[in-house]
């Protein structure tokens, strides 16, 4: 098992109780002591969780739950903003990967949220966390929107339960469309575990992942990994995408769009 595969099962486990025992981890990885013991080592310079006897809990930073606290990363207001030409005809090229009448799930984003303008006329059932999306898809008549339950994070619009729990509505849906804060070859990235946990689940549901990210992604490797690239089918960016990262991402047998 890859070093990134076992940090995802390492987070997932301590997602629930904010705590994980060694016995746990062995279990769960299939690894060594000593290779658990490096894994956390490592998560625990990254900040992403702090070392206690007989196991790991969340640090301090990343404990917090939804009611009233802040997302870590960029608000909204402010990266709705950058790159937005690109972001426009990324989210255009994602809806047109859409069918008439089909279920999909839209994860809250500055550059999901441009798929809006071009799913009216499709009457797509629509399961979304975030309440700009809810708002771009309001005026069209056709269109079904189902959220989860759970609470608002002011600065990013979007809806998330606490850890652990699971506050999906019972809806299959073959496409998930989402965005990432950074790309790299460990994965796709968000700044901040709860962001990441949420995700996750929908990662889990969906037959058919489509992220959606404008090329300044690609320069940041920094944050917590949601999925490998090899769990992406589809990755739509813009031009300014360099052949070494495209490599990268057909490598992973991603297929690429460039908008």
């Amino acid at each position: 098992m890859h070093a990134t595969e076992r940090e995802r099962l390492i987070l997932e486990a301590l997602a629930p109780s904010g705590f994980v025992s060694y016995r746990d981890l062995e279990s769960r990885l299939d690894a060594s002591p000593a290779t658990i013991r490096r894994d956390l080592s490592r998560m625990e310079a990254e900040g992403l969780l702090v070392r206690v006897h007989g196991g790991a809990k969340l640090s301090e930073a990343e404990e917090a739950e939804p009611s009233g606290a802040a997302l870590l990363g960029t608000p909204f207001d402010q990266s709705i903003t950058l790159n937005l030409a690109a972001k426009q005809a990324i989210g255009r090229a994602a809806a047109a990967l859409c069918e008439p009448g089909e279920g999909i799930m839209i994860d809250g984003g500055s550059t999901t949220v441009q798929m809006c303008p071009h799913l009216d006329g499709l009457d797509l059932q629509v399961l979304t966390n975030s309440l700009h999306i809810v708002n771009g898809l309001l005026p069209q008549k056709g269109t079904r929107i189902l959220v989860p339950s759970g609470s608002v994070f002011r600065e990013q619009n979007i809806i998330l339960a606490p850890a652990g729990e699971d506050s999906m509505p019972r809806f299959h849906a073959p496409k998930l469309f989402m965005g990432a804060a950074a790309v790299g070859q460990r994965g796709v990235m968000q700044h901040d575990i709860i962001l990441v946990a949420a995700e996750r689940r929908l990662v889990d549901r969906a037959e058919q992942v489509i992220l959606l990210v404008d090329s300044s992604k690609f320069v940041s490797s920094s944050g917590v990994i949601v999925c490998g690239l090899d769990e992406v089918d589809v990755l739509i960016t813009d031009a300014g995408i360099t052949p070494a990262q495209a490599d990268m991402v057909r490598g992973a047998g991603v297929r690429l769009i460039i908008a």
